[in-house]
């Protein structure tokens, strides 16, 4: 099969799974949800994605991507490196409004496998590693204490649970608060 088809299946796979994962949940979605919404054979999905975790992993790395690439493009709009930082908490505020916003895909994805699947404890703790580390170096352009990057993961990984339980903003602007709070006391 050409490259270009196999390419397209995977992407409309991917678009499926991501959609009806973070909608409604990996267990309660399965491979024939995703044929049903995709429009990719089921035989082409298992082709693709031989098991179901395997899809799970490839929707949480695909997601990363475009999640960190968001964030940063965003944080790199602001002039100042404290702006960059309270910014971060700015761009979590306007995810949290997004039409179907349910919590954070890595914590939920957690939360429902990861006691399971090593392979997608993985992903997830990757991809917190990698935020963490974002924030260190926001921390560190701002001339600020290294321990202060674990401060605001805290904060902003707590207004991400909060958000999606609530399906509320708010806890986005009360966590950028207490950012301003920690920034001051530097």
């Amino acid at each position: 099969m050409p490259v270009m088809d196999t390419a397209v299946a995977r992407e409309q796979a991917l678009d499926a799974a991501e959609e009806l994962f973070y909608g409604r949940g990996i267990q309660s979605v399965g491979m024939d949800d995703i044929r049903g919404a995709s429009g990719v054979s089921l035989k082409r999905l298992y082709q693709l994605f031989p098991a179901k975790e395997q899809l799970v992993e490839a929707y949480l790395e695909r997601r990363d991507v475009r999640w960190r690439g968001r964030l940063a493009e965003f944080v790199e709009r602001q002039e100042g490196p404290e702006e960059r930082i309270l910014a971060v908490f700015d761009w979590l505020q306007a995810w949290f409004g997004e039409d179907g916003f349910r919590g954070c895909a890595w914590i939920n994805s957690y939360g429902e496998l990861g006691a399971t699947s090593a392979r997608v404890a993985d992903r997830v703790r990757a991809h917190k590693r990698a935020f963490r580390e974002y924030l260190a170096g926001l921390v560190a352009d701002a001339g600020l204490p290294g321990a202060l990057a674990g401060q605001l993961f805290l904060l902003a990984e707590g207004a991400m649970v909060t958000a999606g339980i609530t399906q509320s903003t708010e806890p986005a602007g009360e966590a950028r608060e207490a950012a301003w709070l920690l920034l001051r006391a530097c």
